[in-house]
């Protein structure tokens, strides 16, 4: 842990423990305050490496484990299930920590780093939060699976199924085993070895932490997360400064879908990472670089890069 950890949990309106953790900025002047949002199935501890990269940049740094993953409130009974009922469920969470610790105790501008799942909460969250975030760098945001459009029409009709007879907390992908903690050969996710396997390590240490596949529950509500944001009615309400990273070697996320959306948005721009796999902030040196170097020019810029 990045040694100065203020830590802890907040309780939402509907019951949830979120536990979150904050840090101090390593330089002067400071510029602000990222809120660090993960993604599926990750928790605070993955982030590690990020949170020093961004306090040395002269930052302080928020970050959250969503309901139903890492070391915040469950929603089942068995804890390896990925859950949740609806993405408003992890915009309350924003909202709670956001009014309860980020703006009581956190120095702004506030801007948002985000990956993934946590870049699609953000997305569903702008609208009204944009009086209070400067700017969002949003790396492979889940706005289409890396899939054709048919198959994701008959996902969700399955999953959406599922969820509707009772069946919302079956495995629709994975199963019980988290991610972090199967073979390196073969991952979507990194091509950095090591990393992989600090994060393997990370699990093996605390299997609580850890969360298996996505269920049909939470498969359902991510599709249908997605075609809000998808809707122009929607999107056009986006008025926070966006940059879109793609992975360029994505195999979960569709880059072709966020390339659309950064030409769509008032205040939107995307860069291609050429060659990363999905979690681009586990990936190797080569690809980091890239992604820190266009928050480092987006963020406190004034201009879209």
């Amino acid at each position: 842990m990045p040694p100065g950890a203020i830590a802890g949990t907040v309780q939402t309106p509907d019951g949830m423990s979120v536990r979150y953790a904050r840090w101090r900025s390593l330089a002067h002047p400071v510029n602000g305050t990222v809120l660090l949002l993960h993604g599926r199935a990750e928790y605070i501890e993955k982030m590690y490496e990020t949170v020093t990269n961004l306090r040395q940049m002269g930052f302080e740094v928020f970050t959250l484990d969503w309901r139903g993953q890492g070391g915040s409130t469950r929603m089942l009974s068995d804890p390896r299930r990925g859950y949740v009922d609806d993405f408003d469920q992890y915009i309350v969470d924003l909202e709670t920590c956001m009014s309860e610790i980020v703006l009581p105790d956190c120095p702004g501008p506030y801007y948002i780093l985000a990956h993934s799942t946590g870049s699609l909460v953000a997305l569903l969250a702008a609208p009204q939060f944009g009086n209070r975030i400067r700017r969002m760098v949003l790396c492979a945001p889940l706005l289409h699976l890396a899939i054709s459009e048919g198959s994701q029409r008959f996902l969700k009709f399955i999953a959406g199924t599922f969820t509707t007879i009772g069946l919302g907390e079956v495995f629709m992908h994975g199963g019980p085993t988290p991610d972090d903690s199967r073979s390196f050969a073969g991952n979507r996710l990194t091509s950095d070895l090591d990393r992989y396997m600090r994060n393997t390590g990370f699990i093996r240490e605390r299997p609580e932490l850890g969360v298996g596949g996505p269920t049909a529950a939470w498969l359902f509500a991510a599709f249908r997360a997605m075609d809000r944001v998808e809707d122009p009615e929607f999107h056009s309400q986006i008025t926070i400064p966006t940059l879109l990273i793609c992975a360029g070697g994505d195999q979960v996320v569709s880059c072709a879908a966020i390339e659309e959306l950064g030409g769509r948005l008032r205040s939107g721009s995307c860069l291609t990472i050429d060659g990363a796999k999905h979690e681009i902030l586990q990936e190797r040196d080569v690809y980091r670089e890239q992604l820190l170097s266009a928050f480092g020019s987006f963020v406190p810029g004034t201009e879209l890069v």
